[in-house]
């Protein structure tokens, strides 16, 4: 395919460097098939640099990627030996000892911090993925997300060097998978890029946890990830992603999912925080009975910038698709929502909703919101819409009559909205983690972002 925006902000002279670094540390069998790609993707990505020019591109119209693209990060290079105690990284982050954990540090693995899978699946890091499972990753990596789909595609296949690869065997039905992905406190601006690569069997049950948190509010941090998630037949994934870097970081994060016969896909989204964040996902419901349900809530606050890019692709009949999300912004925040539904021809009998519903906080806060369908086929049932307002004022008037305070009565209001993606979260130790920073958020957000 061809990429939108060619003439794009080029990367900076430390890119080129970290990369000419990672190939010549190459060797062996990873140096016969994992080079040559990350080779082939910098070349094209060294030609069209970040897609910071907006005229004419659709997938970026509506965020600005200049203050990402005018940063020279620097591939991190983390001691992991001096990666943070598991009580603090337990305080700040999603966390069950159920839970099968891989711990992420600047994008390298730490194995210390790390809870291994059981017999039931294969839960590795990329590295030992590579090496353990090679069948797995020569059939799938890189197959899900094309690599020449997007530009951070290209930028994370150049630097694929870390991350992890996930198995779960036909009929097996594992305990919850957490990829915890952590951006440590750096005095100069650092950049990761991990790729994840999950394999649902036939008729398998999964659940998988993709969190990422900034160990300091000082650290400005660039984390570039693509998630690639294959289901097979009869498979169900439910998938959780929980954005929670800090205001000074950027996070572009690409999720392709391909389904096969009455697969499930189920995913659920939380963002806060990022000075830009991306969540761009992309199904291909590629058999009959194909399903996909997904969700969102981001809260935006000060001069934080969300986007989401969600597109769904029916390519058989009787495939089954959902799209729920709902904003909540203030301050002088920005979101974007930018959903589409693609119905092929001979994709009869698919059903496809989308919706995009945001609560403005703020004169300040500002949402571009953008549902659309693409039907190319008959006997189709698709729907879409996009709301946007204020706090309804005759209900405040209703609730503060009853005795309640303004910032009170806010603080219900907006819980009320939130509450129902919140609750399609179904892990209790996700959900109880989940609630606590909505109830951190709710004063400030109840005081329309002003401090």
């Amino acid at each position: 395919m061809t990429l939108a925006n060619p003439k794009g902000t080029l990367p900076g002279l430390g890119y080129a460097a970290d990369f000419k670094d990672l190939q010549s540390l190459s060797n062996g069998a990873d140096a016969s098939w994992i080079a040559q790609i990350r080779e082939r993707a910098w070349t094209k990505f060294a030609e069209l640099g970040f897609p910071t020019a907006r005229r004419g591109n659709e997938r970026w119209k509506y965020t600005n990627l200049a203050p990402l693209a005018k940063v020279d990060f620097r591939l991190a290079r983390p001691d992991v030996s001096h990666a943070p105690d598991l009580l603090k990284i337990k305080a700040l982050a999603p966390w069950d000892d159920a839970w099968t954990t891989l711990v992420f540090l600047d994008g390298r693995f730490v194995k210390r911090l790390s809870r291994p899978s059981g017999a039931d699946c294969v839960a590795l890091d990329l590295a030992a993925g590579l090496r353990a499972r090679r069948d797995i990753a020569e059939q799938h990596l890189t197959r899900v997300q094309a690599v020449d789909e997007d530009h951070f595609t290209l930028l994370n296949t150049a630097f694929a060097e870390d991350g992890a690869l996930i198995h779960i065997p036909d009929g097996a039905s594992p305990a919850p998978i957490h990829l915890l992905f952590l951006s440590s406190d750096s005095e100069t601006p650092q950049t990761c890029h991990p790729r994840a690569l999950v394999v649902a069997g036939k008729n398998s049950h999964s659940n998988i946890i993709e969190s990422f948190v900034s160990l300091s509010d000082q650290s400005q941090n660039f984390t570039n990830i693509v998630s690639e998630y294959y289901l097979d037949e009869g498979a169900k994934v439910s998938h959780h992603r929980v954005l929670m870097e800090n205001e000074r970081s950027f996070h572009i994060g690409n999720t392709r999912v391909y389904q096969l016969r009455d697969s499930t896909f189920d995913s659920v989204a939380f963002a806060t925080g990022q000075a830009i964040g991306r969540n761009d996902v992309h199904v291909k419901l590629d058999a009959e009975g194909a399903e996909c349900n997904l969700a969102g809530l981001y809260m935006t606050n000060n001069k934080q910038h969300a986007d989401n890019n969600i597109s769904v692709t029916h390519e058989k009949p009787r495939g089954t698709s959902h799209q729920y999300f709902k904003g909540i912004l203030a301050g002088q925040s920005h979101a974007v929502f930018s959903g589409i539904v693609v119905v092929k021809p001979g994709a009869a009998k698919t059903y496809a909703d989308q919706k995009d519903l945001n609560l403005l906080l703020s004169r300040g806060a500002e949402i571009d919101t953008k549902p659309s369908l693409e039907i190319l086929a008959d006997d189709v049932k698709c729907f879409h819409g996009a709301t946007a307002g204020h706090v309804d004022q005759d209900t405040i008037y209703y609730m503060r009559s009853r005795g309640l305070d303004l910032e009170t009565a806010k603080s219900m209001l907006i819980r009320g909205f939130a509450s129902e993606v919140a609750a399609k979260v179904k892990l209790p130790a996700l959900s109880r983690y989940i609630e606590g920073v909505i109830d951190q958020l709710l004063p400030e957000f109840a005081l329309e972002g002003k401090k």
